[in-house]
C-alpha cells in the first residue's frame, strides 16, 4: 500500500511582506511618514524612509511660513526636494493643509479680517 502526502504552506503574516509599506499595499493601503528635507542627508534615515515606507508628506515644508516666507514671494525648494526623493523611488506623495493654526509667516500673523482672507486667497491662487 502506497500513501501519498501533500503538504500546502500557507504563509504567515510576517512572511507575506518584508516592510511595513508591503504589508500595507497588500491590501490596497499605503503607510506613510513625515519627511524633513534638512534630513535628507541622514543616510540612517533615508534607508529607513525608503525602505519601509510606501507614502510620504512634507513635516513641515508646505506649510504656509516655508511656502510663502515674504508675501507673494513663493519658495517649493525644500518641498521639491522632499517630492523629488520619493518619486525617485516610486512612493506616493502627499501634499500638506495650505492654512495651518501655527507656522504662519511673520507678515501674516499681524493681518485679520479682510486682509487675512485675501493674503489666504492670494496664498492658496499661489501654491
Amino acid at each position: 500500500m502506497t500513501v501519498a502526502a501533500v503538504a500546502v504552506m500557507m504563509p504567515s503574516a510576517n512572511a507575506a511582506a518584508s516592510t511595513l509599506g508591503a504589508a500595507a499595499a497588500q491590501s490596497g493601503r499605503y503607510f506613510g511618514t513625515a519627511i524633513a528635507a534638512g534630513r535628507l542627508g541622514d543616510s540612517t534615515y533615508t534607508t529607513i524612509a525608503g525602505r519601509e515606507f510606501n507614502m510620504v508628506t512634507a513635516e513641515n515644508e508646505m506649510k504656509p511660513d516655508a511656502t510663502e516666507p515674504q508675501r507673494g514671494q513663493f519658495n517649493f525648494s525644500s518641498g521639491d526636494q522632499i517630492y523629488n526623493w520619493a518619486t525617485q523611488r516610486g512612493m506616493k506623495v502627499r501634499g500638506h493643509t495650505l492654512a495651518w493654526h501655527a507656522q504662519q509667516p511673520g507678515w501674516m500673523q499681524s493681518l485679520s479680517g479682510s486682509s487675512l482672507r485675501q493674503a489666504m486667497i492670494d496664498h492658496i491662487n499661489g501654491v
